[in-house]
């Protein structure tokens, strides 16, 4: 796994079923999920070469606590235009809100918006960033 050093955290009213939905229709794996029954205390997704998020149930004793489930904006870099277009298709079959269809976008790349059963927006593109300058 890379050294991922920015973690999005986000919170569910139902984690696991936010869990299923960001596996089966983003391509996230489980990595680690901690909890009992339906709570889920932590979990950790990653994606397939790189990144990742972290979410949980809505608690009162989280120290996040006073952050509304459903809310966030998360944007994943996905690899070729071929993957990209298969998650997309994958989301309207689940029924994704999509906010933004697929398209290409000026500054490069391509993507989409959609927003997960409980509200989180997922941008998905090909572009990469700016390059940094230093070496």
């Amino acid at each position: 796994m890379t050294n991922t050093l920015v973690w999005p955290a986000l919170r569910y009213d139902d984690a696991r079923a936010a869990i299923r939905w960001l596996v089966d229709v983003l391509g996230f794996e489980e990595s680690a999920v901690y909890g009992e029954g339906e709570r889920v205390d932590h979990a950790q997704l990653n994606r397939p070469g790189g990144g990742g998020v972290m979410l949980g149930s809505v608690r009162e004793d989280s120290s996040i606590s006073q952050v509304p489930a459903g809310v966030g904006s998360v944007y994943l870099v996905i690899d070729t235009e071929g993957e990209l277009t298969g998650i997309y298709e994958r989301a309207v079959a689940a029924g994704a809100t999509m906010t933004q269809e697929l398209r290409t976008e000026d500054y490069g790349g391509s993507g989409f918006v959609c927003r997960d059963p409980e509200g989180v927006h997922w941008s998905l593109g090909t572009y990469r960033g700016e390059e940094t300058g230093g070496e």
